[in-house]
C-alpha cells in the first residue's frame, strides 16, 4: 500500500511570513469590498472612471440627506496633499463650516456644479465657511486644468486611489460622484448631496449650518 506524498516542512521563519503575506491579502480585499459596498449607495465611485464618460456617477439613492442636530456623524480625521503638493488636513479648518466635494475632472455632472461650487466658495469665503474638494482617480494636470477653467481657488486633496472616500466608510460614505458633505465647526456631518449641487440647495444647506451654534 503506497503512502501519501508527505508535505514538505516548512521553516518557522517562512510560516511567519507566510501569515502575515495572508493578513495583507485579507486588508485588502477587505478594504475592496468596503470601497464597493460604498458605491452600492450611489454611483459606484469604484466603478467611475473616465471611460464611463458620465454614465455611472450617481445613479439609484441619489439626493440630499440632512443629518438631524442631535447626534449627527463625525467627520474623520482627513488628512492629505493637495494637487499644488501643499499639506491639508481636515483638523486644520476646525472651527470653520467645511463644504468638501468629491470629483473628478473627467466627471460630467462634476464639471455642470463647478461654476456653483465657485460661485458659493467666493460668497462664503469671508463668513466661516472653508471649501475643499477630493479629486478621485484623476490625473495632476487634467484636476488643475478643471479647477482653472472653472475658476476654483480653494484647494483639493489628490486622491487618485479613492482612499479619502473609504476613509469615511464607516460614518457617511460618499456613495458616487460627486458628493459634497457640509461639515460644522465642530467636526459633524450636517448634510450629504449625492449628485450635482444647485447653487441655491447647498446655499440652504451652508447657511443652516452657519447657523447652529458652536
Amino acid at each position: 500500500m503506497s503512502r501519501p506524498p508527505r508535505c514538505p516542512r516548512r521553516h518557522p521563519r517562512h510560516a511567519v511570513i507566510g501569515i502575515r503575506l495572508t493578513r495583507a491579502r485579507r486588508g485588502a480585499a477587505a478594504a475592496a469590498a468596503i470601497l464597493a459596498l460604498t458605491a452600492c449607495g450611489g454611483g459606484a465611485i469604484a466603478q467611475s472612471t473616465p471611460a464611463s464618460n458620465g454614465q455611472s456617477f450617481v445613479s439609484g439613492n441619489g439626493g440630499t440627506t440632512v443629518f438631524g442636530s442631535r447626534n449627527p456623524p463625525h467627520a474623520p480625521p482627513v488628512s492629505g496633499t493637495t494637487l499644488t503638493g501643499a499639506k491639508l488636513s481636515l483638523a486644520r479648518l476646525h472651527g470653520h463650516v467645511v463644504v468638501m466635494n468629491f470629483w473628478g475632472s473627467w466627471c460630467t455632472p462634476c464639471r455642470a456644479e463647478a461654476p456653483a461650487l465657485a460661485a458659493l466658495a467666493r460668497s462664503f469665503g469671508h463668513a466661516g465657511v472653508a471649501f475643499m474638494g477630493v479629486d478621485i482617480r484623476d490625473t495632476t494636470t487634467s484636476a488643475e486644468a478643471f479647477q482653472r477653467d472653472f475658476k476654483i481657488t480653494y484647494p483639493s486633496l489628490n486622491d487618485p486611489g479613492g482612499l479619502i472616500a473609504l476613509d469615511f466608510r464607516s460614518t457617511v460614505p460618499p456613495a458616487g460622484i460627486p458628493t459634497t458633505l457640509v461639515i460644522s465647526r465642530t467636526g459633524r456631518i450636517t448634510a450629504r448631496v449625492i449628485g450635482e449641487v444647485s447653487y441655491t440647495g447647498l446655499r440652504d444647506l451652508i447657511s443652516t449650518t452657519l447657523a447652529q451654534p458652536s
